[in-house]
């Protein structure tokens, strides 16, 4: 076989003849294109062979192309052609290693206007979807719920945990458990960490941080009664909220409390993340949702958003962050827009009552589980303001006897939404819901162990700092914006000068601008030279007001009781001698001004004149 295809010529362009050797004579060359010719094996494996794209060394020029034929100098004119080639050939990959991403993502179509894509079931998906897609479709019937769910970043693991303390990891597209747990209390909210090998619970007491064969690593004493867990991945931080209600956040990688936001409303029990600029969003009892960053101690944004509690929030991904979903205990739903707050974009009441549990797909898809049944709602309909309170159009539907329905999520890069009730979960197929295409460098669905070795090596090298979480991610790289505050100052010229910045004001402009300059110091000053002695003595006295501000502080008061029945030599020796140096310079200014005082006599006046007198 192997001389068969070194005969065939195989990795030889086919536009290209042999060459023949020069040792060989043109006898001997012609028998042995004669002998090629004759050869249908050789011919036929010739013809049907050809090099991939990519492994070719040269590619003709596109039509469309530069041309270098007016270049004098061969060399350079071959350099030109050779980058051109490749430049064409690089594009021509690119395109084919775009082939898959397509624009639009699958979804429920109907054949005519009458027909509705919500009463598509899972029966009919099942049947028209493939082998390998039909997997998605399960029920888990486990005992100890209502159940709470969590996938991992990458979308191959799947975290459990029940309302009595049923804990298990594993990975739900090969059956493999890693890890399953019996706690024996409440478990209120599970989470993942950086991967699959660590996880976070929120347990009756504390939160809790196990590895992926169920061993206890941490046991965070600093997060009481702990309701929800976020965990944020480029910045390593496990965020929690409980019922003290303080927001806490743990650095992961350095095990350190970094910050605790006290909310002051109370318990709560509704979080979720950001995914395009980690802040975390909180829903409390009386029905405002507040949005919070490490670097504040308040609430970037406070929002009314319900009547009563808040029971459900999410923030839709596909957009980048720009709509919020909430749900009251009122049963009412409403999508915010998160760029000016000015009300809400849509607000529906769902059936049932309950306390609705939202969740966004990665292509933008809402579910919305309440009283047994999941419905999913597209873009943009609940995208589009609509001021009548009616629900959106409905895409699908599904009804779950088990209640109550306790968590929706849905899975990344799959068409696949999970949803935790009282008997287990139940996976349902959502066409057209997941992302398809997916970034290897964030997140890998195949990835081994070496692979995610080296992903989180990386992320904790290009970990972020909690300094830089904001509402608006995009402030970062950019200048500040100069200052609007400026005032008028004239020049040594004379001439008045505007628009100066704030920063580059002389100190006593910025204090006059600021409104902080007391001019009252300089008129006095003015007035005190050529005014009679009691506008001295006024001006003084209000100088010894404007100087004992501030003065009565309780350290300062402390520092003075401490200092009066303190006999200090040194200072008593500092205090006469100033005392004797003031009374001469006004003796001197006296004498100056023709004003001598007269002496006052003294009972030893007596022997100076006896002595005078001898």
């Amino acid at each position: 076989m192997d001389l068969l295809i070194a005969k065939a010529d195989a990795i030889q362009p086919l536009s290209k003849k042999r060459k023949s050797s020069h040792s060989t004579s043109g006898r001997s060359a012609g028998k042995a294109r004669a002998a090629s010719n004759s050869d249908f094996t050789l011919n036929t494996v010739v013809k049907h062979t050809s090099i991939p794209k990519s492994l070719q060394d040269s590619a003709p020029l596109p039509e469309n192309g530069p041309s270098y034929k007016h270049i004098a100098n061969k060399k350079l004119r071959t350099q030109l052609n050779r980058q051109s080639a490749q430049t064409a050939r690089s594009q021509a990959l690119v395109e084919d290693a775009e082939m898959l991403l397509l624009d639009e993502a699958g979804g429920l179509q109907v054949e005519n206007d009458m027909d509705r894509t919500w009463r598509v079931g899972q029966t009919d998906i099942l049947q028209s979807a493939g082998q390998e897609a039909a997997k998605g479709r399960r029920e888990y019937k486990l005992d100890g719920g209502p159940y709470r769910s969590r996938y991992s970043r990458n979308g191959r693991h799947l975290a459990i945990a029940g309302r009595t303390g049923h804990v298990s990891t594993f990975d739900w597209q090969t059956g493999t458990v890693h890890a399953e747990l019996q706690l024996q209390e409440t478990c209120r909210d599970i989470t993942f960490l950086q991967d699959h090998s660590f996880f976070a619970v929120a347990q009756k007491k504390y939160a809790f941080i196990y590895d992926r064969d169920g061993v206890e690593v941490h046991c965070l004493k600093g997060h009481i009664e702990p309701t929800r867990l976020e965990f944020l991945p480029y910045h390593w931080l496990l965020a929690t909220v409980g019922n003290p209600g303080y927001l806490k956040y743990q650095d992961t990688s350095t095990g350190q409390l970094l910050v605790e936001h006290r909310t002051k409303m109370g318990a709560c029990s509704t979080m979720t993340q950001n995914l395009h600029n980690a802040v975390i969003h909180l829903g409390h009892q009386n029905g405002c949702v507040t949005l919070w960053t490490p670097n504040l101690p308040h609430p970037a944004v406070q929002l009314l958003a319900h009547v009563g509690p808040v029971v459900s929030v999410a923030v839709d991904p596909s957009e980048g962050g720009r709509y919020m979903a909430t749900s009251g205990r009122d049963g009412t739903v409403k999508v915010w827009d998160c760029r000016n707050w000015k009300g809400a974009v849509r607000d529906w009441t769902v059936r049932g009552g309950g306390d609705p549990e939202l969740e966004w797909s990665a292509r933008g898809y809402l579910a919305v589980a309440s009283s047994g049944t999941v419905n999913i709602y597209n873009t943009p309909s609940i995208h589009t303001p609509f001021h009548v309170k009616t629900a959106p159009p409905l895409y699908m539907t599904h009804p779950i006897p088990h209640r109550p329905l306790t968590s929706v999520r849905f899975a990344p890069f799959q068409d696949i939404l999970t949803v935790g009730h009282s008997n287990g979960l139940s996976s349902v197929i959502v066409p057209g819901s997941g992302e398809p295409n997916f970034d290897s460098r964030e997140a890998d669905p195949f990835e081994n162990t070496k692979a995610r070795r080296e992903r989180e090596v990386k992320a904790l090298l290009d970990k972020i700092q909690p300094d830089l979480i904001t509402l608006d991610p995009d402030m970062v790289g950019n200048l500040a914006p100069v200052s609007k505050l400026t005032t008028e100052v004239t020049t040594v010229n004379g001439k008045p000068r505007t628009d100066i910045p704030f920063a580059r004001l002389p100190r006593i402009d910025r204090l006059r601008v600021s409104g902080k300059m007391d001019d009252t110091e300089e008129n006095n000053e003015e007035e005190g030279e050529g005014g009679d002695e009691e506008s001295k003595k006024h001006a003084k006295e209000e100088r010894e007001k404007r100087k004992m501000r501030g003065k009565g502080k309780s350290m300062k008061r402390y520092l003075r009781k401490q200092r009066k029945n303190v006999i200090d030599p040194a200072a008593i020796a500092i205090r006469a001698k100033l005392e004797r140096q003031k009374e001469e310079k006004r003796k001197a200014a006296a004498a100056s001004a023709g004003n001598a005082e007269e002496k006052k006599p003294s009972a030893l006046d007596r022997f100076t004149r006896t002595k005078q007198k001898h």
